[in-house]
């Protein structure tokens, strides 16, 4: 567990649009505020919970998403619903209250007005009423959907630390921001516009504020999530990341105030005790409940019932742009072909625009019983970390990434291309020194796929009394790398560097 937190009793704000669980010491309704989208929920829940633990003065400022938090209200009975309003969180919880909360049954929207404007409202709550109450010394944020939060706090002398988990941005003009409640006139000159604006009266309508750049240059200290991927955007790697998000984290940078620090998985993937498995099993057993779960897998697939077959699982969303499943289909039929007499399979739980060359190849190649794919299901790619042997994951660029950390858990090997977290995560196996955890190729491109996966293919092709030591150790050695207690103890170095540092005002706008 994390040292004490060295500063005299500081006053922490956490503000996220999700979160898996609160401490049950937070308040008595803290185990029923449960908001998730994805992994920002989970690093949010262990970073509240590690900081709490330790003693610190931590606050969390979340939208009240009634329906999530306590189900239909509609369909309360009446001494039900009296309780329900009268059961407040504790003064550490502050809810942002507005209608555009209470009824929703997911934390995000797909329509990208209703988008923006359940990200203006919920900082407009945060700015006007959770930061005057709360009174923080430090306040953390996550993403565009808070990046207008770092522009107030400098303005209100207070220190601010702002997650980039990816990097996608938003343009919103002060005037839209204003017609929510948000006076942007107070700290306009702490944000990023797209252009150059001649003064606040010019910028109020005709310059737009790119909220993700803001975030970065605004608040006193950045972190990616991951070392890596932050080297590469300062390196000028991927195109992708848009130049201004690039340039201000590489001021942040080279100002020696950013940092990487990964995510972790779920708590709940745990083979020991996921009851979406078909057996479960720990580093003690896996091997042959791993047979057991991979026909089982097999069976529901529709592939061949083979527990000796070698066995790939792809459970990344097919996005050709990000995680380079056409590497896998310009090689696909191929590579079944040149280990047809292994058995060699490979799964694909998950959806994406490049789901239909997978089917396509699978058709016109009658590769039915060794090549699947089925939409996404959460207890099929759990089973799928389970029954399989190896994981791939060839993104071209990955802020952080899950897979990868998640498969060794249930020992999966994983095949990566060596980029962002993958890099960070994934390190070549070597049976005769007996470390590293996968596969990992470095040029991307379909060549570099298939030369990591004959790799992997040699290390299947070795005896058990060779492979099973290996597979027990990255299970042991991955359980304890890949934690929240690991990401919330650093995370909690870089609020003692902040607050040991004094606050520097730099009153100025920043011109592209």
């Amino acid at each position: 567990m994390a040292k004490k937190l060295k500063s005299s009793n500081p006053r922490i704000l956490i503000v996220t649009p999700e979160i898996t669980y609160l401490p049950a010491g937070m308040g008595n309704m803290a185990q029923r505020m449960s908001a998730k989208a994805g992994g920002l929920a989970d690093v949010s829940a262990s970073l509240v919970s590690a900081l709490f633990n330790l003693g610190a003065d931590v606050h969390v400022a979340m939208p009240n998403y009634r329906k999530l938090f306590q189900g239909d209200v509609f369909n309360l009975h009446e001494k039900e619903l009296k309780k329900y309003h009268e059961v407040l969180p504790e003064d550490h919880i502050h809810l942002a209250e507005d209608r555009i909360f209470y009824y929703r049954d997911r934390v995000y929207s797909n329509h990208s007005d209703e988008a923006m404007r359940i990200a203006m409202v919920f900082q407009r709550e945060v700015i006007n009423h959770i930061v005057p109450k709360a009174r923080p010394d430090l306040i953390h944020c996550n993403d565009w959907m808070t990046a207008l939060i770092p522009a107030m706090a400098k303005r209100r002398g207070i220190k601010s630390l702002f997650t980039v988990h990816n990097i996608h941005t938003r343009q919103v003009s002060l005037a839209q921001a204003e017609e929510t409640g948000i006076d942007a006139a107070e700290f306009w000159m702490n944000l990023f516009f797209s252009g150059n604006p001649v003064g606040y009266d010019h910028a109020r309508s005709n310059v737009p504020v790119d909220l993700l750049t803001s975030g970065i240059f605004a608040c006193h200290f950045i972190n990616t999530v991951s070392p890596r991927f932050l080297w590469e955007i300062v390196e000028g790697w991927h195109p992708v990341v848009p130049w201004s998000i690039r340039e201000e984290i590489r001021n942040k940078y080279h100002a020696g105030c950013a940092s990487g620090i990964l995510n972790a998985p779920d708590a709940s993937y745990d083979p020991k005790s996921d009851d979406s498995l078909e057996r479960t099993f720990t580093h003690k057993d896996f091997w042959d409940a791993k047979i057991t779960n991979k026909e089982a897998f097999q069976r529901e697939m529709g592939l061949e019932v083979n527990g000796k077959a070698p066995l790939f699982f792809w459970p990344s969303r097919l996005d050709p742009v990000q995680k380079g499943p056409q590497l896998v289909t310009d090689i696909l039929v191929k590579t079944i072909t040149d280990y047809w007499e292994w058995g060699m399979q490979i799964a694909v739980v998950a959806n994406g625009p490049h789901e239909v060359h997978f089917r396509s190849i699978i058709a016109e190649f009658g590769l039915g019983d060794r090549v699947a794919i089925v939409d996404f299901d959460e207890r099929m790619s759990r089973l799928g970390y389970g029954a399989s042997d190896f994981m791939i994951m060839p993104s071209f660029f990955e802020p952080c990434g899950l897979p990868q950390m998640t498969a060794p858990l249930y020992g999966s090997l994983p095949v990566v291309h060596g980029t962002g977290g993958l890099y960070d995560t994934v390190r070549p196996l070597d049976v005769e020194v007996s470390t590293g955890n996968g596969f990992r190729f470095d040029d991307y491109d379909a060549n570099g796929l298939r030369w990591a996966i004959d790799r992997a293919l040699e290390f299947y092709a070795l005896p058990r009394e060779v492979k099973e030591p290996q597979i027990r150790r990255v299970m042991k050695e991955s359980k304890k790398e890949f934690s929240h207690e690991e990401v919330a103890r650093k995370y909690i170095e870089i609020y003692e560097e902040m607050l040991a540092r004094p606050l520097v005002e730099t009153w100025r706008v920043r011109i592209p």
